[in-house]
């Protein structure tokens, strides 16, 4: 498969990932807490959007033979550098990484607010992020 053919994959991913937490918008953050079911639904498709956005930066660097990141932060902080994302969503999209890791490790200790607030607010930066790479990839989307 190209970089190009799995790169469109990783956006692919990642909006079918956002069209299913989109669906979760209108749930008050205690129902969300509440029931396990929209709780483990919520936690796990924000999990699998950050990651996807994570991969997709790896992809972008890879596709132009960036420096290798040492760890999934610093993929964002390359795309910084090389111009491709600005200072201010490349903060948000570091903060995103630690999130996924709480998902990914500390999940016994969420804290529903955040969670939340990147289901309100984060998931309009992965779609800048997704935005962007299209354009400067000029891939149609």
């Amino acid at each position: 498969m190209s970089n190009i053919k799995a790169i469109e994959n990783k956006i692919s991913s990642a909006k079918k990932y956002l069209t299913i937490l989109k669906r979760y918008r209108g749930f008050a953050k205690e129902k969300i807490r509440s029931n396990t079911d929209i709780r483990g639904a919520v936690e796990r498709y924000l999990y699998l959007a950050v990651q996807s956005v994570i991969d997709l930066a790896e992809a972008v660097i890879a596709h132009n033979d960036f420096r290798k990141p040492t760890t999934m932060s610093e993929a964002f902080y390359i795309l910084n550098e090389e111009k491709i994302i600005p200072d201010k969503l490349t903060e948000k999209l570091v903060r995103m990484v630690g999130f996924r890791n709480v998902l990914a490790h500390d999940y016994e200790d969420v804290d529903y607010d955040i969670v939340c607030d990147v289901l309100q607010k984060g998931l309009d930066d992965i779609e800048v992020f997704l935005k962007m790479i299209s354009k400067k990839l000029d891939i149609k989307s």
